[in-house]
């Protein structure tokens, strides 16, 4: 099961490797100092992805960074090399952290079963590759799927397909598939909206500038938080300009866990420092002298604070009747001061 006792903060590596192995490694450690809870890396190859074809269908006109390359030259560029699995694998474990990928095609899943991967990762675009879900899905593994694309039959079908399976660890994602995403593009409402409708957990895979955007997500009920990382922007690439660095990843984890502690639970326990509180709560005094037989009135019986007299809610039972004493400005009032 993928725990989601706290959010489950993604550090996605993607295409932020620089084409060295070394640099890769040490993204991961980054991570770890950062506050990942997990690494998440993409197996694929230009080959496995698309095909090796210069047509205008093939050429990325979408107003995007990427505009004017064809997808076979952008996907081996941005490829992480599957030699370098392994020993990302091993070293995300020495550092404690989860290691897991978004395969592309079914040779990919086979070789990150051989890797005995924990999590599989579905992407915003693979969201309608129905067989690729489907072989996942059958490795029983936990299932992660984003929904840039989507429609709502588009997610149904997917968790549908998870569920034939047997699968039922499913958390779908928010997604705004635009790099960077705009913020008023983000929707964010529709995380609670998607846990709720489609019985599954619900989280953010965000591709806005900034740290605002994972904060609200998981006061909104966000189980698993994803985020491009990088170690260090001036590395370029396919993915740097919407990556967080080691610091700005940092600001956001503890952002997020700042705002779990505040949200906290659903708490209405009277605790001693709550009783201890209410000293400083409004009760009723008396505020100028009474004598025995005396009238209470608006004038000598108010609700002031502190919290050592008798409950306000008991103002307009009384006000007209006689006290049976003699009572200082000061005096904490009490039923047992009426006549009866």
């Amino acid at each position: 099961m993928l725990k989601t006792d706290k959010c489950f903060i993604i550090a996605e590596l993607s295409a932020n490797h620089g084409g060295s192995l070394d640099i890769a490694k040490e993204t991961v450690r980054a991570a770890k100092r950062a506050g990942a809870d997990a690494i998440k890396l993409q197996t694929y190859t230009a080959d496995t992805i698309t095909i090796n074809v210069k047509a205008e269908a093939f050429k990325i006109s979408q107003g995007t960074a990427w505009d004017g390359q064809y997808l076979y030259d952008l996907y081996k560029e941005a490829s992480l090399p599957w030699e370098w699995h392994k020993p990302i694998y091993d070293l995300a474990k020495q550092e404690g952290l989860v290691c897991f990928s978004s395969p592309f095609d079914f040779t990919a899943v086979d070789f990150l079963e051989e890797l005995n991967t924990p999590i599989y990762k579905v992407a915003s675009f693979e969201i309608t590759d129905i067989p690729l879900i489907k072989y996942i899905a059958s490795k029983q593994k936990p299932i992660i799927i984003s929904t840039g694309i989507a429609t709502i039959e588009d997610i149904e079908l997917a968790i549908e397909t998870c569920k034939k399976e047997g699968n039922n660890d499913i958390t779908i994602l928010k997604c705004t598939s635009a790099y960077p995403a705009a913020p008023e593009d983000g929707n964010l409402i529709t995380i609670p909206d998607i846990a709720k409708r489609f019985g599954v957990k619900s989280g953010l895979s965000d591709h806005t500038m900034g740290i605002e955007a994972p904060m609200v997500a998981v006061a909104l009920g966000a189980k698993v938080i994803e985020k491009h990382f990088i170690l260090d922007k001036k590395i370029g690439g396919a993915d740097a300009h919407f990556s967080l660095d080691e610091s700005e990843f940092k600001e956001m984890v503890d952002a997020v866990r700042l705002t779990e502690s505040l949200l906290g639970k659903v708490d209405y326990e009277m605790t001693e420092k709550k009783k201890k509180s209410r000293e400083f709560s409004r009760s009723l005094f008396v505020t100028n002298d009474l004598k025995e037989g005396d009238i209470i009135t608006k004038e000598n019986v108010r609700s002031i604070r502190p919290g050592y007299g008798l409950h306000p809610k008991y103002y307009y039972e009384i006000l007209g009747k006689t006290v049976n004493a003699n009572l200082e400005k000061g005096t904490p009032f009490s039923l047992d001061h009426i006549n009866q």
